[in-house]
């Protein structure tokens, strides 16, 4: 990755449907186009969970219109940073990459109120990659 060049980030878990849908929102909406974002599972779900649709309503964020999507080979290979979040062995490793791995809850079956510690412990992690990828002081904290 060059100075000059937008970062591009990937995150994936297995379904798609929860952790790296939250991630991936906040990256999109704190970072403002300055970093290029996508998401994927390993064994993506038919929908995002809605528990996760409420949580991410709650700060703001509307994925309502999300939809889980495949992990594929070209968006690893297209990506600067991957971040998995319990995909275990279905991640593909590529040398050159960065790789990191967040251990977080799995929101799957669980309710909104399961959900929003999870969403805030990714939240400050984006906030986290934000600095290190592409800093801006203009970037607001939440309140509450």
């Amino acid at each position: 990755m060059s100075p000059s060049a937008v970062p591009s980030v990937l995150f994936v878990c297995v379904h798609n449907a929860g952790r790296s849908q939250m991630a991936a929102a906040f990256l999109t909406h704190l970072g403002a186009g300055r970093v290029q974002v996508r998401s994927a599972g390993s064994a993506p779900a038919d929908a995002v969970n809605g528990a996760v649709v409420e949580a991410m309503a709650e700060v703001g964020i509307d994925i309502s219109a999300e939809t889980p999507k495949v992990l594929t080979v070209e968006a690893v290979l297209s990506s600067d940073v991957v971040i998995t979040m319990g995909c275990g062995d279905a991640c593909p490793y590529f040398p050159g990459k960065r790789y990191l791995d967040w251990k977080l809850a799995d929101p799957a079956g669980q309710g909104v109120a399961a959900v929003r510690p999870i969403r805030d412990a990714i939240e400050r992690r984006i906030r986290a990659l934000l600095t290190d990828l592409a800093p801006d002081p203009a970037v607001p904290e939440r309140e509450g």
